[in-house]
């Protein structure tokens, strides 16, 4: 049975880093705007919000006019997936069937989330969500849970020695749990970490925990920047992983599913 991301706590609210939250409508689909590659498309970027960000907002940041100086054969897609929709309980959802369902239709040869903060952690749920049917993912400063699940991990000895106990479906009050044993289950499995790459400031709250997911990605993956947890650091971070990742191989679609398949029956 698919598992789908849970109704977020309230709470976790207070646990990221942004003044306010932005809304959206749930009645109505995600809110997505296009932008096309500079160059003949060959790849989809799929841009997910931090908590404070929308549509209009991600516009504004010009974060399309980054991807496309790092990757102009990339068409990308702005979303506004933002916090209403992971109360609701069906973001990844929601976005395969609203967003890269539709995006598959033009037979992309790559399809890519990007995801800051909120969005990071979004990104991982949909993978989570939906193994080895997005080619590759670049997550800006994630959001991974609080600080109590992260001090059991480190009081085992670490994520490789930690216990999280019998598999549950998600909800509100063990998607951290969850969140962490999906990541736990990268270990022995190259190709579903081969394209995972994460950026993150030197200065924010968060940065023990993407450390500790660094930890699970092969080396040159991962990059500890200089800046706290808004967009002064986000820019810059876009810009290195967009670098680092262009000419790196992706594995290709049928290893990806033999990596999931397997992390998946570890998982289980």
């Amino acid at each position: 049975m698919r598992l789908h991301p849970p109704v977020l706590l309230s709470s976790l609210a207070a646990l990221l880093l942004a003044a306010c939250s932005a809304g959206g409508d749930i009645t109505r689909p995600i809110p997505t705007r296009w932008v096309s590659a500079t160059q003949t498309p060959h790849r989809l970027v799929v841009m997910l919000p931090g908590r404070g960000d929308d549509l209009q907002s991600l516009g504004k940041r010009g974060i399309a006019q980054t991807i496309h100086r790092h990757w102009p054969d990339a068409d990308v897609v702005l979303t506004g997936l933002t916090m209403p929709f992971y109360r609701e309980g069906r973001a990844a959802q929601r976005l395969h069937d609203e967003v890269l369902a539709v995006a598959r239709r033009r037979h992309y040869d790559q399809v890519w989330l990007m995801g800051i903060s909120l969005g990071g952690m979004g990104a991982l749920l949909y993978d989570r969500a939906y193994p080895g049917e997005i080619d590759g993912m670049l997550l800006i400063s994630p959001y991974l849970g609080d600080k109590a699940i992260y001090r059991e991990i480190q009081a085992a000895g670490g994520l490789d020695r930690w216990q999280p106990g019998p598999v549950q479906a998600l909800s509100e009050a063990n998607y951290q749990r969850e969140l962490w044993r999906y990541v736990q289950g990268w270990s022995g499995h190259p190709g579903r970490t081969a394209s995972i790459w994460v950026a993150y400031g030197d200065r924010e709250r968060f940065r023990d925990r993407i450390a500790l997911l660094a930890g699970q990605l092969p080396p040159g993956h991962a990059f500890e920047l200089p800046g706290h947890h808004n967009w002064t650091l986000w820019q810059p971070a876009a810009a290195t992983l967009l670098e680092h990742a262009r000419e790196k191989p992706v594995p290709s679609k049928a290893v990806r599913a033999v990596s999931a398949r397997s992390e998946k029956q570890t998982r289980d």
